[in-house]
C-alpha cells in the first residue's frame, strides 16, 4: 500500500481529523485530480464532474476537522478514492486439549468502494 493509500485510507476511516496535516490534504485533492487555486488564506479545489468547490483553510499546519469531514463526503460520493485494501478470511475454532478459541486468517487483496 502506497503512502498516498495509507493517507487516503485515514481519511476514509475518520478516526482523527483532528490531526490531519494541512499540506498532506491538499497533495491528496491534487493527486485525485483537483485543480487548486489560491486567494489569500483559502485553498480552493475544483474537479470536473464535482458539483461542489472545497475552499480549505490551514488551523496553524493542520486542516480544520470538518473540512476534513467535508473532503471525506465528496470521496465517497463521487467515488474519487478507490485503494487496496486489505481484507482477511477468517476461521475461528475451538481446541478442547488447550481449551482456547483460535483464529487463522488468511489475508488477500480487495478493493474498498
Amino acid at each position: 500500500m502506497t503512502k498516498h493509500d495509507k493517507f487516503l485510507e485515514k481519511i476514509l476511516i475518520g478516526n482523527s481529523d483532528a490531526n490531519i496535516y494541512f499540506e498532506d490534504l491538499c497533495n491528496l485533492l491534487k493527486k485525485i485530480g483537483f485543480e487548486e487555486r489560491i486567494r489569500g488564506s483559502h485553498n480552493i479545489f475544483r474537479k470536473d464532474g464535482v458539483l461542489e468547490k472545497i475552499n480549505l483553510q490551514q488551523d496553524e499546519n493542520k486542516a480544520n476537522p470538518y473540512q476534513v469531514k467535508q473532503v471525506r463526503n465528496i470521496i465517497v460520493e463521487y467515488k474519487l478514492g478507490e485503494i487496496l485494501m486489505y481484507k482477511y478470511e477468517v476461521i475461528i475454532f475451538w481446541s478442547n486439549e488447550d481449551k482456547l478459541f483460535y483464529v487463522v486468517h488468511k489475508p488477500s487483496a480487495g478493493l474498498l468502494m
